[in-house]
């Protein structure tokens, strides 16, 4: 398997309005932003980056993924945006500069395998601020990974590709098993080639979000519904957090 051919194709079914909602949502939260510098965390293939690159603002992309960052150069290139991007795993950053905004977005967090790595995170975070920096960052809850997942099912097609998408109950609690798979046409085989991941996410009740932040320097946190749009209910399926170093 082409980890970027599918990544590409799982990207181009992403919903381009969530990407303007993130950059909303970090405008409203961030004033004069244009002045700021940003680290995009787990920035993919570099959507949000370059919709807030191309407004001027000074954007750093980070990635595990070699792949990816690929994309988001290319993507970088097309929209004529400069992007630096730095291969980075998001548990160790002492390489990385400080910023004065640091973003991770859909819920990238969540696919951390516990509390420790969460933890470490965090504080990495907190330590590549400036002071009076922000960090902005979205999870699942786990109502969405109790009640809303296990048993979703999402398929897709057209002309050229199918795309099925299974969830289910992780053996961990408030976690979550995605099977994805594309098949796609080939026009050398005249047939289609199956592409397949499977990704695991977990999450962790919110008093938890809020003690881990707490212990790596984060006092003051707010945290909302449909980005900062509502109040937190019991059936909210994403949280969104925006923390203040000060």
């Amino acid at each position: 398997m082409i980890y970027t051919t599918f990544a590409q194709l799982y990207d181009e079914l992403m919903e381009p309005e969530m990407y303007r909602c993130w950059e909303h949502f970090i405008e409203q939260q961030v004033p004069k932003l244009e002045t700021a510098s940003i680290l995009d965390l787990a920035c993919g293939t570099g959507r949000l980056a370059i919709l807030l690159a191309q407004k001027g603002y000074h954007v750093t992309g980070s990635d595990l993924s070699s792949d990816m960052l690929a994309l988001a150069e290319e993507r970088a290139r097309n929209a004529h945006v400069t992007l630096p991007l730095v291969e980075a795993n998001m548990l160790v950053l002492n390489d990385l500069a400080q910023f004065d905004v640091i973003t991770c977005c859909l819920d990238s967090l969540c696919y951390l395998e516990n509390k420790k790595a969460m933890q470490t995170v965090f504080e990495q975070v907190f330590a590549h601020l400036h002071p009076n920096g922000t960090f902005i960052f979205d999870v699942i809850s786990p109502h969405q990974t109790d009640v809303v997942y296990p048993g979703y099912m999402y398929n897709y097609t057209d002309e050229e590709r199918a795309f099925i998408w299974e969830s289910y109950s992780g053996e961990k609690s408030h976690s979550v098993v995605h099977d994805l798979t594309f098949f796609v046409y080939d026009e050398l085989t005249n047939g289609y080639t199956r592409l397949s991941e499977t990704h695991h996410e977990r999450t962790y009740p919110l008093a938890d979000y809020m003690q881990m932040l707490n212990a790596a320097g984060f006092k003051e946190v707010s945290k909302s519904a449909s980005f900062g749009q509502k109040e937190i209910s019991q059936s909210t399926d994403r949280w969104f957090f925006v923390c203040h170093k000060k």
